[in-house]
Formats: C-alpha cells, sequence, structure tokens
C-alpha cells in the first residue's frame, strides 16, 4: 500500500497513513459541563431525551376564534354561520373559560386552546358583529390548531451524542428549558516551529531569515476547529532542543504538531528528536502533493503530526490528518464543506500512486462553473490559497484532469460572479 520515492525508504497513501494513526488514538473521555450558551461549537457527550412535550399544550396556530369544529360545517359566504363571542385568550394565559355549542372564543396565535374547542378559524374568514361572528368558511378537526407535542415528543432524543452543537440546537435545548449540557473537553493542541531561519510575527527579520507565518497558519486553523492552542514558539534546528520541546508539549497537551524540520535534509532533525526523545514513527513521507515529508507518530501515547515549514505543504497536512484526527478524538463526524462540480480551464497533471491538492479559483458564468487551477506546485506560495475559492483532490489513481472536465471542488470561499 505504499510506493517508493527516492530520499524517503516509502510514501505511504494518505488513506492507509490516517488509519494508521487514527487506530493508534483513543477518544478522549473527558467531559465538561457547560452554560447553553457556552455549549455553541461544542460536542455532545450525551443523548439529550425530552423530559416533556413541545409544546406543552394545544395551541393555537394563527390569530382568530377557537371554535368546535362541527358548529362551522356548511359555513359559506352565501350561508353564513353564527356563533357567540364568550370571551378571549391571550398569549401566556391559562383559559378561565371553555367553547360549548354555537361558541366561539377568540385566541391569539400561540395562546391555549380552550376546553371544547377542536378547530381554529381565521379573522379572514369571520365577520365580528355585536358579540357575535359571521363564520364564511367551515374548518376541519383540529385546523390551525399547534398539537401538545407537535415539535417535541416526550421520551425522543432531540441531540445525539457527538453532535457538534449549532444555533438552532442550542435553541432546540433551550425550548426544553435546559440551561447546562455536557460535552467532550476541548482537545488541546500544543504547536512548535523549528528553523534557525526563521523569526516570529512583529519581528524584524534580518537578512536571510524568514517571518514564521506557518505557526500562525496552523495554530489558527486548530483553534477554528474548537481547541485549545498552546504556543510552544519556534526551537532551533538542534536535536536536543526539539526533544526538549517535544517532552514539554505532550506533558500539556493532547496533541503535539511541529512544523518544519521534517524532510531528508542535513539540518532537517524533527524525526530523529522524535525517535530521540523515545517515541515512535508511525508514518513519514506521505503520498501526497503538497506535503510529501509530512510525519506521523506517537510520544508518551499520544499523536505527534510532523507538518512541513512550508504554509501550502502544511494546510494539506492539516487538512489531511489534523482535522480528522481532532474530529476522531472528540467523537464527531466531520463537518464537509460544500461540494460543486466545475469544468477545468485548463489540464493538470499529477503523479500516478500521489494524492494531489489542486488549488482554483471557480467563477460562475451563466448556469457554468469554471475552476482555473492557480498553482499545482509551489508548497510554500501561501497567497495561492489567499487566491483560490475551492479545493480539487486528484486522486492517487489518476494521473491528472483534462481540460474542460468535470470535477468536484471543495469551496473554502464564496463562488463569483463572471459574465
Amino acid at each position: 500500500m505504499s510506493i517508493r520515492e527516492r530520499g524517503f525508504k516509502r510514501l505511504v497513501k494518505v488513506g492507509d497513513a490516517l488509519n494508521m494513526l487514527l487506530s493508534k488514538v483513543s477518544r478522549k473521555d473527558a467531559i465538561e459541563r457547560v452554560s447553553l450558551l457556552d455549549a455553541i461549537g461544542r460536542v455532545l457527550a450525551e443523548d439529550i431525551v425530552a423530559e416533556e412535550d413541545i409544546p406543552c399544550f394545544n395551541r393555537s396556530a394563527v390569530d382568530g376564534y377557537a371554535v368546535r369544529s362541527r358548529d362551522t360545517f356548511g359555513a359559506s359566504h352565501v350561508n353564513p354561520v353564527k356563533l357567540k363571542v364568550v370571551g378571549r385568550v391571550d398569549v401566556g394565559e391559562t383559559p378561565s373559560i371553555s367553547v360549548s355549542e354555537g361558541e366561539a372564543v377568540e385566541i391569539a396565535t400561540g395562546a391555549v386552546i380552550p376546553d371544547g374547542a377542536d378547530a381554529v378559524v381565521m379573522y379572514e374568514d369571520v365577520k365580528a358583529v355585536d358579540g357575535e361572528i359571521d363564520v364564511f368558511k367551515p374548518v376541519t378537526p383540529l385546523e390551525n390548531v399547534s398539537l401538545k407535542g407537535e415539535d417535541v415528543k416526550k421520551g425522543e432524543v432531540v441531540a445525539r451524542k457527538g453532535l457538534i452543537l449549532r444555533p438552532w440546537d442550542i435553541g432546540v435545548l433551550a425550548s426544553l428549558n435546559i440551561p447546562y449540557v455536557n460535552v467532550v473537553a476541548k482537545v488541546k493542541v500544543a504547536v512548535f516551529s523549528t528553523g534557525n531561519e526563521l523569526v516570529e510575527v512583529g519581528e524584524r527579520p534580518p537578512p536571510g531569515k524568514l517571518v514564521n507565518s506557518t505557526k500562525s497558519l496552523v495554530l489558527t486553523a486548530v483553534k477554528e476547529l474548537g481547541c485549545e492552542t498552546l504556543d510552544l514558539g519556534l526551537v532551533p534546528d538542534d536535536v536536543e532542543k526539539i526533544v526538549e520541546r517535544m517532552r514539554e508539549g505532550v506533558n500539556v497537551a493532547d496533541v503535539l504538531i511541529t512544523t518544519g524540520g521534517t524532510s531528508i535534509g542535513k539540518r532537517d532533525y524533527v524525526r530523529e528528536a522524535l525517535e530521540k526523545a523515545g517515541g515512535s514513527i508511525l508514518a513519514h513521507g506521505i503520498a501526497m502533493k503538497p506535503g510529501k515529508p509530512t510525519g506521523l507518530g506517537l510520544l508518551e501515547g499520544k499523536p505527534v503530526i510532523m507538518l512541513s515549514g512550508y504554509p501550502v505543504a502544511a494546510l494539506v497536512g492539516f487538512e489531511a490528518f489534523i482535522k480528522p484526527l481532532i474530529y476522531h478524538m472528540l467523537g464527531a463526524q466531520e463537518q464537509p464543506r460544500a461540494v460543486i462540480k466545475a469544468r477545468l480551464t485548463r489540464r493538470v497533471a499529477s503523479t500516478p500512486g500521489t494524492r494531489s491538492y489542486l488549488r482554483v479559483f471557480v467563477e460562475k458564468r451563466g448556469d457554468v462553473f469554471y475552476a482555473e487551477p492557480l498553482r499545482l506546485t509551489g508548497s510554500g506560495v501561501l497567497s495561492s490559497v489567499v487566491k483560490a475559492n475551492g479545493i480539487v483532490i486528484i486522486p492517487e489513481h489518476r494521473d491528472g484532469f483534462d481540460e474542460g472536465e468535470e470535477v468536484y471542488v471543495q469551496l473554502i470561499r464564496p463562488v463569483e460572479e463572471g459574465f
């Protein structure tokens, strides 16, 4: 399930490498109890079962008059039915009156249906005159009535364990009067970069040095997944110092991510440092482009993801391994991106056996989407991601896509309208 390439003992396919990683990492079992408003974006740690019906009473779905439906049968504009109005029920009130034969009770939307009534006639279908109404249109039993338990029934599972809570989920839980929920504890992720050539953001780089953009990219990408992040800074190209920082990282975090030093150059020490720290390598050298030098390992039973120092390659490694790893640890289903079909504006090539991640700019012209490839190579060209609004994955069994071929595009930004 791997292919050989000069410089690496083997290149492991993306799917195989991910399966190896996930098989070695357990899900988090730590649970936190948080207020409902603080639960947005968190992963539910238990099934939520409704303890009551919502609504807990039959209520009017419209403004009008609560009636006995059989009293309205045969009503028309030519032959209206007269009913005596015996009271009114507003929202939030408990009715103190009931509806008997030949009677009606004025009622507001959402108010409790009074005893005796089984339907509501809308204002538009009646004419009120001197304490009576003329009904011009018949109603059937339960017409314009929201029944008890129509929204949620008692005993119903309204939210399942592993659900990532969104605003509409919060609204349902609020309707059930649930002020606190149990959620999976956040995954703690520590990140550090290696490289003598790097300086931190905000520092002025002297000639020959670069600002470290990759660490900021990774930290914020992880934070966007709802993780707690720990910035462990920059480490020079020194095996012992990298070992020390790795041990610090796994002591304070659930996941350790490194950027830089993952290739096979003379100063690429991250793999060596992981093994010297007592860790193990699951895969080093992935059959993907960009991001081939990505490495996966374990240290003290915790996952260590070794990303390229080049920002685009690191981003691809994040998408391929870190995102599914975090969702796996949280026991949640990965949130899919919107996918559309688009026609490629030119041919793109790929190496068979390698999964390629192609950055594209998608534009809609008339009723057709077109995808313009921005750059297939150049893992350090971060601007190609900023300019892109979609990603096309070229699978391992393809040697590329032809011009005009329809491809699936994962959208990362809105699509622009062309002419």
